[in-house]
Protein backbone atom coordinates (compact mmCIF):
# COMPACT_ATOMS: atom_id res chain seq x y z
CA UNK A 1 0.00 0.00 0.00
CA UNK A 2 1.37 3.37 -1.03
CA UNK A 3 1.45 6.08 1.63
CA UNK A 4 0.11 9.59 0.99
CA UNK A 5 2.60 12.21 -0.12
CA UNK A 6 2.94 13.93 3.25
CA UNK A 7 6.00 15.45 4.87
CA UNK A 8 5.70 13.14 7.89
CA UNK A 9 8.69 14.57 9.72
CA UNK A 10 7.24 18.08 9.80
CA UNK A 11 3.65 17.36 10.79
CA UNK A 12 2.17 19.47 13.55
CA UNK A 13 -0.46 18.41 16.06
CA UNK A 14 -3.46 19.53 14.01
CA UNK A 15 -6.30 18.31 11.81
CA UNK A 16 -5.72 16.94 8.32
CA UNK A 17 -8.78 15.49 6.62
CA UNK A 18 -8.42 11.83 5.67
CA UNK A 19 -10.46 9.87 3.13
CA UNK A 20 -12.94 7.94 5.30
CA UNK A 21 -14.78 8.18 8.59
CA UNK A 22 -17.31 5.90 10.30
CA UNK A 23 -20.87 7.08 11.01
CA UNK A 24 -23.75 5.38 12.84
CA UNK A 25 -27.10 6.92 13.83
CA UNK A 26 -29.30 6.17 16.84
CA UNK A 27 -33.02 6.51 16.12
CA UNK A 28 -36.16 4.89 17.52
CA UNK A 29 -34.21 3.31 20.33
CA UNK A 30 -31.45 1.53 18.39
CA UNK A 31 -28.23 2.07 16.47
CA UNK A 32 -28.16 1.43 12.72
CA UNK A 33 -25.48 -0.70 11.09
CA UNK A 34 -23.25 2.29 10.41
CA UNK A 35 -20.96 2.80 7.44
CA UNK A 36 -17.74 4.32 6.22
CA UNK A 37 -18.26 7.52 4.28
CA UNK A 38 -16.13 10.04 2.42
CA UNK A 39 -18.35 12.92 3.58
CA UNK A 40 -16.56 14.83 6.34
CA UNK A 41 -19.47 17.18 7.06
CA UNK A 42 -22.00 16.87 9.88
CA UNK A 43 -25.48 18.24 9.15
CA UNK A 44 -27.78 18.67 12.18
CA UNK A 45 -30.68 20.83 13.32
CA UNK A 46 -29.96 24.31 14.64
CA UNK A 47 -31.71 23.13 17.81
CA UNK A 48 -29.74 19.88 18.17
CA UNK A 49 -29.14 18.68 21.71
CA UNK A 50 -25.38 18.95 21.31
CA UNK A 51 -25.64 22.64 20.37
CA UNK A 52 -28.12 23.61 23.08
CA UNK A 53 -26.97 21.56 26.08
CA UNK A 54 -23.50 20.19 25.19
CA UNK A 55 -24.62 16.57 25.11
CA UNK A 56 -21.46 15.10 23.64
CA UNK A 57 -18.71 12.66 24.67
CA UNK A 58 -15.50 11.67 22.92
CA UNK A 59 -12.33 9.60 23.05
CA UNK A 60 -8.75 10.08 21.89
CA UNK A 61 -6.43 7.29 20.77
CA UNK A 62 -3.72 6.55 18.20
CA UNK A 63 -2.67 4.07 15.54
CA UNK A 64 1.03 3.39 14.94
CA UNK A 65 3.29 1.69 12.47
CA UNK A 66 5.46 -0.72 14.42
CA UNK A 67 9.10 -1.50 13.74
CA UNK A 68 8.11 -4.63 11.78
CA UNK A 69 5.65 -2.68 9.61
CA UNK A 70 2.32 -3.61 11.24
CA UNK A 71 -0.39 -1.03 11.89
CA UNK A 72 -1.63 -1.30 15.46
CA UNK A 73 -3.70 0.59 18.01
CA UNK A 74 -3.32 0.61 21.78
CA UNK A 75 -5.90 -0.79 24.25
CA UNK A 76 -9.05 0.27 22.34
CA UNK A 77 -11.19 -1.80 24.72
CA UNK A 78 -10.46 0.68 27.50
CA UNK A 79 -11.49 3.60 25.29
CA UNK A 80 -14.73 1.78 24.54
CA UNK A 81 -15.39 1.20 28.23
CA UNK A 82 -14.63 4.82 29.11
CA UNK A 83 -16.98 6.12 26.40
CA UNK A 84 -19.67 3.78 27.74
CA UNK A 85 -19.30 5.32 31.20
CA UNK A 86 -19.27 8.84 29.74
CA UNK A 87 -22.44 8.17 27.73
CA UNK A 88 -24.29 6.76 30.73
CA UNK A 89 -23.41 9.82 32.84
CA UNK A 90 -24.90 12.16 30.20
CA UNK A 91 -27.99 9.96 29.63
CA UNK A 92 -26.84 8.99 26.15
CA UNK A 93 -27.24 5.54 24.55
CA UNK A 94 -24.20 3.28 24.80
CA UNK A 95 -22.46 2.40 21.55
CA UNK A 96 -21.60 -1.30 22.09
CA UNK A 97 -17.99 -2.08 22.98
CA UNK A 98 -17.44 -4.63 20.21
CA UNK A 99 -18.89 -2.27 17.62
CA UNK A 100 -16.77 0.63 18.94
CA UNK A 101 -13.59 -1.42 18.52
CA UNK A 102 -14.60 -2.63 15.06
CA UNK A 103 -15.48 0.92 13.94
CA UNK A 104 -12.04 2.11 15.04
CA UNK A 105 -10.28 -0.75 13.25
CA UNK A 106 -12.33 -0.26 10.07
CA UNK A 107 -11.69 3.49 10.01
CA UNK A 108 -7.95 3.10 10.49
CA UNK A 109 -7.77 0.35 7.87
CA UNK A 110 -9.66 2.51 5.36
CA UNK A 111 -7.16 5.33 6.01
CA UNK A 112 -4.04 3.14 6.14
CA UNK A 113 -2.30 5.39 3.60
CA UNK A 114 -2.36 8.13 6.25
CA UNK A 115 -0.72 6.08 9.01
CA UNK A 116 2.77 7.60 9.32
CA UNK A 117 5.74 5.29 8.75
CA UNK A 118 7.78 3.94 11.66
CA UNK A 119 10.52 6.27 12.81
CA UNK A 120 8.86 9.45 11.53
CA UNK A 121 7.77 10.54 15.01
CA UNK A 122 4.22 10.90 13.71
CA UNK A 123 1.10 8.82 14.40
CA UNK A 124 -2.51 8.57 13.27
CA UNK A 125 -4.78 10.20 15.85
CA UNK A 126 -8.22 8.60 16.20
CA UNK A 127 -11.24 10.53 17.48
CA UNK A 128 -14.41 8.54 18.28
CA UNK A 129 -17.24 10.79 19.45
CA UNK A 130 -21.00 10.89 19.96
CA UNK A 131 -23.53 13.72 20.17
CA UNK A 132 -27.24 14.48 20.38
CA UNK A 133 -28.67 15.36 16.96
CA UNK A 134 -32.42 15.97 17.18
CA UNK A 135 -34.05 19.31 18.24
CA UNK A 136 -34.12 19.76 22.04
CA UNK A 137 -35.37 23.04 23.51
CA UNK A 138 -36.33 21.87 27.01
CA UNK A 139 -33.51 20.67 29.24
CA UNK A 140 -33.62 16.92 28.66
CA UNK A 141 -31.67 14.21 26.81
CA UNK A 142 -31.90 14.07 23.03
CA UNK A 143 -33.79 11.19 21.41
CA UNK A 144 -31.43 10.78 18.45
CA UNK A 145 -27.64 10.56 18.36
CA UNK A 146 -24.75 10.11 16.00
CA UNK A 147 -21.55 8.15 16.69
CA UNK A 148 -18.58 8.96 14.48
CA UNK A 149 -14.90 8.07 14.16
CA UNK A 150 -12.44 10.21 12.20
CA UNK A 151 -8.67 10.07 11.91
CA UNK A 152 -5.92 12.58 11.27
CA UNK A 153 -2.13 12.17 10.99
CA UNK A 154 -0.31 14.18 13.65
CA UNK A 155 3.27 14.96 14.46
CA UNK A 156 4.85 14.69 17.89
CA UNK A 157 3.08 16.77 20.52
CA UNK A 158 6.34 18.60 21.28
CA UNK A 159 8.22 19.73 18.19
CA UNK A 160 11.97 19.92 18.66
CA UNK A 161 12.07 17.60 21.64
CA UNK A 162 10.55 17.43 25.09
CA UNK A 163 11.16 20.41 27.34
CA UNK A 164 10.00 20.29 30.97
CA UNK A 165 6.89 22.37 31.57
CA UNK A 166 6.15 25.12 34.06
CA UNK A 167 2.79 24.65 35.78
CA UNK A 168 0.81 27.00 37.99
CA UNK A 169 -1.56 26.10 40.79
CA UNK A 170 -4.79 27.68 39.55
CA UNK A 171 -7.66 29.26 41.45
CA UNK A 172 -10.11 27.89 38.90
CA UNK A 173 -11.91 24.63 39.62
CA UNK A 174 -12.01 21.90 36.98
CA UNK A 175 -14.71 19.64 38.42
CA UNK A 176 -16.91 19.39 41.50
CA UNK A 177 -17.18 16.33 43.75
CA UNK A 178 -19.89 14.04 42.31
CA UNK A 179 -19.77 16.06 39.08
CA UNK A 180 -18.56 15.08 35.60
CA UNK A 181 -14.78 15.23 36.01
CA UNK A 182 -14.43 11.46 35.68
CA UNK A 183 -15.94 11.29 32.18
CA UNK A 184 -14.62 12.46 28.82
CA UNK A 185 -17.31 14.99 27.96
CA UNK A 186 -16.87 18.05 25.80
CA UNK A 187 -18.30 20.25 28.54
CA UNK A 188 -15.33 19.51 30.84
CA UNK A 189 -12.90 20.75 28.20
CA UNK A 190 -14.96 23.82 27.34
CA UNK A 191 -14.77 25.09 30.90
CA UNK A 192 -10.99 24.61 30.97
CA UNK A 193 -10.28 26.76 27.91
CA UNK A 194 -10.37 30.12 29.72
CA UNK A 195 -8.16 28.75 32.50
CA UNK A 196 -5.51 27.43 30.11
CA UNK A 197 -5.50 30.61 28.03
CA UNK A 198 -5.15 32.65 31.21
CA UNK A 199 -2.23 30.44 32.25
CA UNK A 200 -0.57 30.98 28.87
CA UNK A 201 -1.02 34.73 29.18
CA UNK A 202 0.71 34.56 32.55
CA UNK A 203 3.63 32.61 31.08
CA UNK A 204 2.71 29.10 32.24
CA UNK A 205 2.31 25.95 30.16
CA UNK A 206 -0.57 24.40 32.12
CA UNK A 207 -2.71 24.52 35.25
CA UNK A 208 -2.66 22.26 38.27
CA UNK A 209 -6.24 21.87 39.45
CA UNK A 210 -6.89 21.11 43.11
CA UNK A 211 -9.94 19.35 44.50
CA UNK A 212 -12.85 21.79 44.58
CA UNK A 213 -14.05 20.72 48.04
CA UNK A 214 -10.92 21.43 50.13
CA UNK A 215 -8.41 22.86 47.64
CA UNK A 216 -5.67 20.84 49.34
CA UNK A 217 -5.32 17.79 47.03
CA UNK A 218 -3.83 17.49 43.54
CA UNK A 219 -6.26 16.46 40.80
CA UNK A 220 -5.13 16.93 37.18
CA UNK A 221 -4.59 19.53 34.46
CA UNK A 222 -7.19 20.45 31.85
CA UNK A 223 -6.27 17.48 29.68
CA UNK A 224 -3.80 15.17 31.43
CA UNK A 225 -3.21 13.26 34.67
CA UNK A 226 -0.27 13.92 36.98
CA UNK A 227 2.37 11.30 37.72
CA UNK A 228 5.00 11.78 40.44
CA UNK A 229 8.19 9.96 41.43
CA UNK A 230 9.41 9.97 45.04
CA UNK A 231 13.06 10.43 45.96
CA UNK A 232 13.36 6.69 46.56
CA UNK A 233 11.93 5.85 43.12
CA UNK A 234 8.28 5.07 43.88
CA UNK A 235 5.73 6.07 41.23
CA UNK A 236 2.66 7.87 42.60
CA UNK A 237 -0.50 9.05 40.82
CA UNK A 238 -3.30 11.10 42.40
CA UNK A 239 -6.53 9.29 43.26
CA UNK A 240 -9.84 11.13 43.00
CA UNK A 241 -13.39 10.43 41.87
CA UNK A 242 -13.40 13.68 39.89
CA UNK A 243 -10.40 13.11 37.58
CA UNK A 244 -10.42 11.31 34.25
CA UNK A 245 -9.33 7.64 34.41
CA UNK A 246 -6.46 8.01 31.96
CA UNK A 247 -5.60 4.90 29.94
CA UNK A 248 -2.02 6.13 29.63
CA UNK A 249 -1.75 6.58 33.40
CA UNK A 250 -3.08 3.09 34.10
CA UNK A 251 -0.66 1.65 31.54
CA UNK A 252 2.30 3.51 33.07
CA UNK A 253 1.49 2.15 36.53
CA UNK A 254 1.51 -1.38 35.10
CA UNK A 255 4.77 -0.71 33.27
CA UNK A 256 6.36 0.65 36.44
CA UNK A 257 5.42 -2.45 38.43
CA UNK A 258 5.79 -5.25 35.90
CA UNK A 259 8.50 -4.02 33.50
CA UNK A 260 10.68 -1.81 35.67
CA UNK A 261 10.16 -3.48 39.05
CA UNK A 262 9.21 -0.22 40.72
CA UNK A 263 6.76 0.29 43.53
CA UNK A 264 3.71 2.20 42.29
CA UNK A 265 0.52 3.38 43.90
CA UNK A 266 -2.57 5.46 43.25
CA UNK A 267 -3.51 7.56 46.27
CA UNK A 268 -4.56 11.01 47.37
CA UNK A 269 -1.72 13.49 46.90
CA UNK A 270 -1.74 16.72 48.88
CA UNK A 271 -0.37 19.96 47.51
CA UNK A 272 1.85 20.24 50.60
CA UNK A 273 3.78 17.08 49.70
CA UNK A 274 4.45 17.98 46.04
CA UNK A 275 7.68 19.75 47.03
CA UNK A 276 9.04 16.44 48.32
CA UNK A 277 8.83 14.56 44.99
CA UNK A 278 11.91 14.05 42.81
CA UNK A 279 10.08 14.04 39.44
CA UNK A 280 6.74 15.13 38.02
CA UNK A 281 5.04 14.60 34.68
CA UNK A 282 1.74 14.87 32.86
CA UNK A 283 0.47 11.75 31.11
CA UNK A 284 -2.03 11.32 28.31
CA UNK A 285 -2.56 10.05 24.78
CA UNK A 286 -1.07 13.03 22.96
CA UNK A 287 2.44 13.11 24.43
CA UNK A 288 2.48 9.93 26.61
CA UNK A 289 4.47 11.78 29.30
CA UNK A 290 5.30 15.48 29.42
CA UNK A 291 7.91 16.24 32.10
CA UNK A 292 7.23 19.04 34.57
CA UNK A 293 10.20 21.04 35.80
CA UNK A 294 8.54 23.61 38.01
CA UNK A 295 5.20 24.26 39.72
CA UNK A 296 4.37 27.78 40.89
CA UNK A 297 1.92 28.08 43.78
CA UNK A 298 0.90 31.75 43.95
CA UNK A 299 4.47 32.99 43.65
CA UNK A 300 6.10 30.13 45.57
CA UNK A 301 8.21 27.98 43.24
CA UNK A 302 8.50 24.22 43.57
CA UNK A 303 11.47 23.13 41.47
CA UNK A 304 11.96 19.41 40.94
CA UNK A 305 15.47 17.91 41.18
CA UNK A 306 15.02 16.52 37.65
CA UNK A 307 15.40 20.10 36.40
CA UNK A 308 14.21 22.18 33.45
CA UNK A 309 16.31 20.62 30.68
CA UNK A 310 15.19 16.99 30.33
CA UNK A 311 13.00 14.21 31.70
CA UNK A 312 13.89 12.77 35.07
CA UNK A 313 15.49 9.30 34.97
CA UNK A 314 12.44 7.33 36.14
CA UNK A 315 10.05 9.33 33.98
CA UNK A 316 12.30 8.69 30.99
CA UNK A 317 12.35 4.93 31.64
CA UNK A 318 8.56 4.90 31.89
CA UNK A 319 8.25 6.85 28.63
CA UNK A 320 10.73 4.71 26.73
CA UNK A 321 9.17 1.46 27.96
CA UNK A 322 5.58 2.37 27.17
CA UNK A 323 6.42 3.78 23.74
CA UNK A 324 8.56 0.70 23.13
CA UNK A 325 5.49 -1.46 23.77
CA UNK A 326 3.33 0.72 21.53
CA UNK A 327 5.84 0.68 18.69
CA UNK A 328 6.51 -3.06 18.86
CA UNK A 329 10.07 -2.85 20.17
CA UNK A 330 9.05 -4.55 23.44
CA UNK A 331 6.63 -7.41 24.00
CA UNK A 332 3.23 -6.12 25.06
CA UNK A 333 1.01 -7.52 27.82
CA UNK A 334 -1.76 -9.71 26.44
CA UNK A 335 -4.57 -7.68 24.88
CA UNK A 336 -2.79 -4.33 24.85
CA UNK A 337 -1.98 -4.20 21.13
CA UNK A 338 -4.72 -4.56 18.52
CA UNK A 339 -3.29 -5.35 15.08
CA UNK A 340 -5.19 -3.83 12.17
CA UNK A 341 -5.28 -6.40 9.38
Amino acid sequence: MEKKNIDWGNLGFGYIQTDYRFVSDFKNGSWDEGKLTEDANVVISECAGVLQYAQTVFEGMKAYTTEDGRIVTFRPDLNAERMENSAKRLEMPVFPKDRFIQAVLDTVKANAAYVPPFGSGATLYIRPYMFGTNPVIGVKPADEYQFRVFTTPVGPYFKGGVKPLTIRVTDFDRAAPHGTGHIKAGLNYAMSIHAIMDAHRQGYDENMYLDAATRTKVEETGGANFIFVTKDGKVVTPKSDSILPSITRRSLIYVAQHYLGLEAEEREVTLDEVKDFAECGLCGTAAVISPVGKIVDHGKEICFPSGMTEMGPVTKKLYETLTGIQMGRLEAPKGWIQVIE
